[in-house]
């Protein structure tokens, strides 16, 4: 009952918020807080399976405790457990929800635009994250995961500025890609398994898996489902090439909300990977090379950007890309080792990456809450305008403090346990694996470099922040006249959050929580503070410490301030996404429509065609924008501007072209996101073919 509890509480309690808020804001606010709470409490009352599920040892969860189906839902049953990962999760997700909803009532103290929009979305993504996070079979994954995918929307879209709409719907047509594509890999993973209606794709089921080099009847189809759904759930985990929403949508949505959509959104994609890669791929050496080449990509990408980024949000976002592909890597590492029977590094690389997963969401809790507090004060991110604005900010200097330690993986502080279980990880496949020792020699330098990049970039955040001053005097004074800059909220929420991660950081409380959330006994004779742990380690901070001496001091930096040198022209989504869809690709429809057309038989079918894909194309880009402003101008009751006087030319001229300013990127985005609805099945169509010879 409290599985259920858990998971549709906070829907009907949505409702309530909206409801209460149109009397009372303020008993709204606080009942949001109020309901978090109970969601926190729940999940840690909440009973679990005797025996870790793990997901590595495959097993029928106990049916006296924690699995609790509703039948007759689709075709199966919409299924929730509880086990020792889960478990974790469920309470980490819950106590995230909770402190972020206790931050949001001081940093949402002079806003009262929007807001309840804003808690009732809040509060049904946070059942809709737990649906997944708890959900037995994958049907019950998805269905959640795409009701978080659009109410997480509204987040980014808060403020409904111009920079924010465009967000919004890049993180929308990224969220509708991933949809279309893991429901593909579904239905395929279904079809492998024999299509039983019944079977919905059991976690506990791993009678599809492939193992090792063995060819199964339907391994190109498993293999094709596979890919699909890695593409799916690694859009919303913010993995390679589908990156393109994340550094735009955090340093626009709320600070609360960049917590949660860093800290457990991400998570809630690389959740859905490890568990159909657990279950189908765990031994299948071409798929782990798969994550593993995505995973390093993904993990340098992300600490570049972060390091070239001038902006705070923005760097811890890159930042969260790069952590994404910490943990990618350590799932890709953890298959090969399975491939090649290497039970030890198995075991040190799903360690690795469970606990990096648990230690980057309360990192970011930490951090991004802490960049609330400079948006709150300062009302800037730039590092050039905020700079010098914790020097005496006792509690906000400690907790950033602790986060920027814990993420670099300095020891004694959490990162650093789960970084190296994931080194060595990497190193054990070295030892057993000769056919991919090249490859994976490169990861392990990719790794530890990235780890240096990582403690580059945060010590010129905490630098800029808390050491330097600001080229103002008068700005200076300013922010050192505001005392601590938050309230008892702030600091329960931010400063008190930061103080878990030295105690996660101690060898005892994190091999006990990782062979809880695994089953794997045998990580706890893990000697962290080996010298030939430390030295990894230590290999990583050294590096980090010469790119800021070397490259943030002296080519980052322009006559004493921070200058932008990552190149504009480097955006995927405006130069390769965009004409891909709207130039190359009718490119590619007309050249195919000219061949046809030279065949006298087939000629006037081509044209046909031709004249009825351009007219469905236009009709598919006006109907939908049509369909916008018909809901702007009743729904919404917009009225045209005009009055009884007639209007000056200037101030007519001024009135059309803000219109036009203002319809013009509602229209291009939407339009973009059904252009994206149709590349993602184009991608699907493309990926069966692939398989199906």
């Amino acid at each position: 009952m409290l599985l259920l509890i858990l998971v549709f509480m906070p829907f009907l309690a949505g409702i309530l918020l909206f409801i209460t808020g149109r009397r009372n804001e303020r008993a709204r606010d606080i009942l949001a807080v109020v309901v978090c709470g109970l969601a926190l409490l729940a999940a840690v009352a909440a009973p679990q399976v005797p025996d870790p599920f793990g997901a590595f040892a495959p097993q029928v969860p106990d049916p006296s405790g924690a699995l609790v189906s509703i039948s007759g839902i689709l075709t199966g049953a919409i299924s929730f457990t509880l086990d020792g990962f889960r478990g974790v999760y469920a309470v980490i997700t819950a106590f995230m929800w909770f402190m972020t909803a206790l931050f949001a009532q001081e940093y949402f103290a002079e806003e009262r635009e929007n807001l309840n929009r804003y808690w009732f979305f809040m509060i049904v993504t946070l059942g809709a994250t737990e649906g997944v996070m708890l959900s037995a079979n994958l049907i019950t994954a998805f269905i959640f995961f795409e009701i978080l995918s659009f109410t997480s929307f509204t987040w980014v879209i808060h403020e409904e500025t111009l920079d924010a709409r465009n967000a919004g719907y890049t993180y929308l047509f990224i969220a509708v890609i991933g949809g279309l594509v893991l429901f593909m890999g579904l239905l395929l993973l279904n079809s492998a398994e024999g299509g039983a209606p019944d079977a919905v794709l059991l976690f506990d089921n791993p009678a599809g898996r492939i193992a090792g080099e063995a060819v199964l009847p339907a391994s190109r189809i498993l293999f094709a489902g596979g890919i699909c759904v890695l593409i799916g759930f690694g859009a919303k985990a913010g993995m390679f090439p589908l990156h393109i929403w994340l550094p735009k949508a955090h340093p626009i949505a709320p600070s609360p909300a960049s917590a949660l959509l860093s800290g457990v959104l991400t998570k809630v994609g690389i959740y859905g990977i490890l568990m159909v890669s657990l279950l189908y791929f765990r031994e299948n050496a071409a798929f782990g090379t798969l994550i593993l080449i995505l995973g390093l990509i993904t993990m340098a990408l992300g600490a570049v950007l972060a390091l070239f980024s001038v902006n705070l949000k923005r760097t811890l976002a890159c930042s969260s890309m790069s952590q994404i592909g910490f943990i990618l890597t350590g799932a890709g590492m953890m298959i090969l080792n399975g491939a090649g029977g290497c039970e030890e590094g198995v075991v040190l690389a799903t360690c690795g990456l469970m606990l990096h997963m648990v230690n980057h969401s309360l990192i970011k809790l930490v951090l991004f809450t802490a960049a609330g507090v400079v948006v709150m004060d300062a009302h800037s991110l730039d590092l050039n305008r905020i700079r010098g604005f914790g020097r005496r900010k006792t509690f906000l200097k400690i907790a950033f403090a602790l986060g920027a330690l814990g993420i670099s993986g300095v020891p004694l502080f959490n990162g650093y346990i789960s970084k190296t279980l994931l080194h060595e990880g990497i190193v054990e496949g070295i030892h057993t694996f000769g056919q991919y020792a090249g490859l994976l020699r490169a990861a392990e330098w990719i790794f530890l470099i990235s780890g240096g990049l990582t403690f580059a970039y945060m010590l010129k955040l905490f630098i800029a922040l808390f050491i330097e001053k600001n080229e103002d005097p008068a700005c200076q004074a300013l922010y050192d006249k505001e005392g601590q800059g938050m309230g008892i909220a702030g600091i329960i929420s931010v400063f008190g959050s930061s103080l878990i991660l030295p105690v996660l950081g101690q060898p005892y409380v994190m091999t006990r929580l990782a062979m809880r959330m695994s089953g794997y006994e045998e990580i706890l004779h893990f000697k962290a503070f080996s010298l030939e742990n430390l030295k990894g380690g230590g290999i990583s901070l050294i590096i980090g410490a010469a790119v800021y001496l070397l490259i943030v001091r002296r080519v980052l930096m322009e006559n004493g301030t921070y200058a932008d040198r990552w190149p504009s022209g480097l955006d995927l989504e405006n130069r390769v996404y965009r004409p891909l869809l709207l130039k190359i690709l009718p490119a590619i429809g007309g050249f195919i429509a000219s061949l046809f057309a030279e065949n006298v038989v087939l000629k006037p079918l081509a044209k046909l065609s031709v004249i009825i894909g351009a007219f469905c194309g236009r009709v598919l880009e006006t109907s939908t924008d049509a369909v916008i402003m018909f809901f702007r101008k009743t729904i919404l009751r917009e009225k045209p501007v005009v009055g009884g006087k007639k209007m000056h030319p200037g101030l007519l001229r001024t009135v059309a072209e803000e219109t036009a300013e203002a319809v013009q990127p509602l229209v291009q985005n939407f339009t973009f996101a059904m252009l994206m609805t149709c590349v993602g099945i184009v991608l699907i169509l493309a990926i069966i073919m692939l398989y199906s010879f």
